[in-house]
Parts: structure tokens; sequence; C-alpha cells
């Protein structure tokens, strides 16, 4: 005769408790934490890019394929505003524009606190 062979079943387990505990989080407070200048060393070459936005705004594809040579895009900011000086597109700072030798030039007149960096 054949021989019969059973399903194989998964062996049956005491449930053992489980020590559950509430989570804790770390505390994070806004001190910028110390560089060291040995540390600081090794990122001195890394390349960023820097750009200052003079301001934004929205336009339909039918408002952008009429512009031409003398456009004028109106902006969100007004004239005098600060702008904003993003590192890697992500807003570090605020400044005014000035004019150096024929060049504009912007000038640093806040650092947005890295807590408050998008």
């Amino acid at each position: 005769m054949g021989s019969y062979q059973q399903p194989y079943q998964k062996p049956q387990r005491m449930q053992e408790p489980v020590n559950v505990q509430p989570v804790q989080f770390q505390n994070f407070d806004e001190t910028i934490a110390e560089i060291s200048p040995n540390n600081i060393s090794l990122l001195m070459d890394v390349p960023l890019q820097i750009s200052v936005e003079l301001g934004r705004t929205t336009k339909r594809i039918r408002e952008i394929l009429e512009f031409g040579q003398g456009s004028i895009i109106e902006l969100e900011k007004l004239t005098g505003e600060p702008v904003d000086i993003l590192v890697n597109g992500k807003p570090i700072a605020k400044g005014e524009v000035v004019v150096i030798d024929e060049s504009f030039g912007v000038r640093i007149t806040d650092i947005i606190h890295p807590s408050k960096r998008i």
C-alpha cells in the first residue's frame, strides 16, 4: 500500500508576553551644533548652487507664448522688498539688490534660522 503524508502544519507556540513601553522621543533644542574646524575642512571644496529669487508669478501657457523681447513680467514682490537667497534651492537668507561697478549684487540683510528653513 502507498504511504499517506499529512500536509505540513506549523508547530503551535505558546504566546509569549510582549514588553511594551511608551515611545520616548529625542529632545531637539534649537541650538546649532558646534562644528569642529577639522570636520568643516572636509566640506570646503563641495560646490553649492546659490541663486537669488527676485519674485514669482503664475502665468498660463497662452500668456507665456505671447512673450517676446521687451515683455515685462510682473512679480508678486514689491519694489524694495528683500530678495530670497537660495542655496541648492532652499532659502537660507534675505538680502537687497545693490549695484557694484555696473553689475548687480546682493547684500545679505538677514540669515534665516536653521529651524525655520524649508
